[in-house]
């Protein structure tokens, strides 16, 4: 049985606030999932990760407490929208690209 390691690191004291992540290392997805992690770099500390499966890589960031994880997936290319998951409650909601940073900063306050 796998158990799930969290790190519930208030918002305002995780090193990382937002990590991107492309569903697979494809060569359209990396490429969009890169730019959506550098206009994000614009306004908090965010990391790339592209090594691996998803899951394991939503397994990292909630052990170093990273709140928020952008997934960038094949719906992105066509509808330019992401999935946002919050680390604590793992909920999911699609958010569009272009009001992907209005989102995160309502849920990352004096971040």
């Amino acid at each position: 049985v796998d158990v799930r390691t969290v790190l519930k690191l208030d918002p305002r004291l995780s090193p990382v606030k937002v990590a991107v992540l492309p569903l697979s290392r494809n060569a359209d997805l990396s490429p969009k999932a890169r730019d959506v992690a550098s206009q994000l770099r614009k306004f908090w500390n965010v990391e790339f990760d592209d090594a691996q499966a998803i899951g394991r890589r939503y397994r990292r960031q909630d052990e170093i407490g990273t709140p928020y994880c952008v997934t960038v997936d094949f719906d992105t290319l066509e509808d330019h929208s992401v999935t946002v998951r919050e680390r604590d409650s793992m909920a999911q909601q699609r958010v569009a690209i272009d009001q992907l940073q209005t989102y995160l900063a309502g849920r990352l306050p004096g971040c």
